[in-house]
């Protein structure tokens, strides 16, 4: 009878240090294959397996499509890639981000939870946002553990709250220093086998989008309700999932947001907007200046003070612009918005 043989890890901000410390504690013989998840850039280059082979006891690397599920090593999620479980072996997807990610926590969650049920152990270590929330929920409807990191012990406290506030019965929230033990303990517990063995639907077809599987792509029958919103990826219409009180969002591609991720993104877009409206400001200022040089050249007066005003107003418009965006890295969001409740602001970005 197998036991908790499936450990999955996922961080993000603060967690070279807490998966060092992780990997360090634990034994070679432990009897349960660990995937990590970490967030790295896209186009970066991941060191992460070399210092967590340095830092513990067990062989790490990083994942390659096909490898076989072995008992006793780390697999490390490579850049750009999601990790995703299969039953016996791994698989790398170039799928849609999730929650601006890739790889991603749930993803690697969700089809660990498909693949084995009541077998896995899913870990949500630091990090910001809410990545992991969704497919650790996963993990506690096909029956594996969920342990958390202690948010007062966590380096950034996102993920772990996020956790914690949003998936029902965790099993264990504990400080790093003790899930090390735990997740030995764990793999040592038998796992009596699913009578019932089913995946439910939402778990298939989201597992299947991680893997850009056409036919779920393709499929008119989407998880969730349309919503106003559009993706920030991509500009296709965002369906609604509503999760217990945990509020997601993807659209017809793959791509997938948690509302505070999908928050993130538009605060992003947001900041675009305004920095091209200051850039095509300081622009009109400037050439209509020259210009009004030129007409007063001329002696063509009226029409030099006539550019001269409108450099002026660009001027104008353009240091509230750019207040808005001093004070967005001072005091944050709120100040944002209430800035934008300017008239001037809003006819500038309707503008350009």
């Amino acid at each position: 009878m197998a036991g908790h043989d499936i450990i999955v890890v996922g961080a993000s901000a603060g967690r070279v240090e807490a998966l060092t410390y992780l990997v360090k504690n634990l034994p070679p013989d432990i009897k349960a294959a660990i995937l990590i998840v970490l967030h790295v850039p896209a186009h970066g280059t991941s060191v992460l397996p070399r210092i967590l082979s340095r830092s513990g006891n067990l062989p790490v690397s990083h994942a390659k499509d096909g490898d076989a599920i072995i008992q006793g090593r780390i697999y490390v999620a490579p850049p750009n890639y999601h990790l995703l479980v299969k039953s016996g072996y791994l698989s790398l997807s170039r799928g849609a981000t999730e929650n601006s990610h890739r790889p991603a926590v749930d993803p690697l969650f969700r089809t660990a939870a498909r693949s084995y049920g009541r077998r896995v152990v899913a870990v949500v270590l630091t990090g910001v946002l809410d990545d992991g929330t969704a497919g650790l929920m996963a993990v506690k409807m096909r029956g594996g553990v969920a342990v958390v990191q202690h948010p007062d012990d966590a380096m950034y406290s996102g993920m772990p709250r996020s956790a914690i506030k949003n998936v029902d019965k965790i099993d264990y929230i504990l400080p790093l220093a003790d899930i090390p033990s735990i997740l030995v303990e764990l793999s040592e517990i038998s796992v009596e086998e699913e009578v019932d063995n089913s995946v439910p639907d939402e778990i298939e077809f989201e597992s299947d989008i991680a893997e850009l599987d056409m036919d779920a792509v393709e499929n008119g029958n989407r998880v969730g309700e349309p919503s106003s919103f559009s993706c920030p990826a991509c500009g296709g219409t965002l369906w609604e999932i509503q999760d217990g009180d945990l509020l997601r969002f993807r659209c017809r591609t793959g791509h997938a947001f948690s509302s505070e991720s999908l928050l993130a993104e538009q605060s992003d877009a947001l900041e675009d907007a305004l920095w091209i409206a200051l850039r095509a400001l300081e622009e009109k200022s400037s050439l209509s200046l020259r210009m009004a040089q030129r007409m007063r050249a001329r002696n063509h007066d009226l029409s030099a003070k006539r550019l001269e005003k409108d450099a002026k107003e660009a001027k104008k418009r353009a240091a509230v612009i750019r207040d808005v965006l001093v004070k967005k890295d001072g005091v944050g969001e709120q100040s944002i918005a209430s800035e934008l409740e300017s008239e001037t602001v809003i006819h500038d970005l309707n503008d350009i």
